[in-house]
């Protein structure tokens, strides 16, 4: 399970870095908003919508007991990442919260880490990422005063 207890590793001459939420990709995001809200009793904590920079929806749930955080996100047919879905393939991204995404992107690309599409300058500097070494998405992003970020407070 995607862990964010609070542990902090500090990576990349000082860079805070740590494990904060894990996203999945959904065909229907209200039928899956209420499966996981009903069923396992996770709270909606946040909501944005992205489809003005061709991505789509994603809700942010969080579970009362544990604090785990579980991202859910739909995406329009018109969406470069609206593909078709197969079952078991529905991890979109997992997402670490830095202190400064330009210069941790650069230090992770520098080190390997295939970039994607989305840099720091899509986003405003306060998201982007990269590739592992299976292709899976590692989104690097940041919160704060240092950012226009419109990550909602929880993430």
């Amino acid at each position: 399970m995607c862990n964010s207890i609070g542990w902090e590793i500090r990576v990349f001459e000082g860079n805070l870095m740590y494990l904060s939420y894990c996203g999945i990709r959904v065909t229907d995001l209200e039928r899956s908003l209420r499966f996981y809200t009903e069923l396992f009793g996770l709270k909606e904590v946040g909501r944005g919508d992205r489809t003005k920079h061709g991505a789509g929806i994603y809700v942010l749930l969080r579970d009362p007991k544990s604090h785990q955080k579980l991202e859910l996100n739909w995406y329009p047919e018109r969406s470069r990442y609206g593909v078709p879905y197969v079952p078991g393939e529905g991890l979109d991204h997992i997402a670490f919260k830095v202190d400064d995404v330009t210069k941790t992107f650069g230090m992770l690309v520098s080190k390997g880490a295939e970039p994607t599409e989305i840099d720091p300058s899509v986003y405003g500097g306060w998201s982007a990422y990269v590739k592992d070494p299976d292709g899976n998405w590692i989104e690097i992003y940041q919160q704060g005063p240092s950012t226009d970020s419109p990550i909602p407070e929880g993430y």
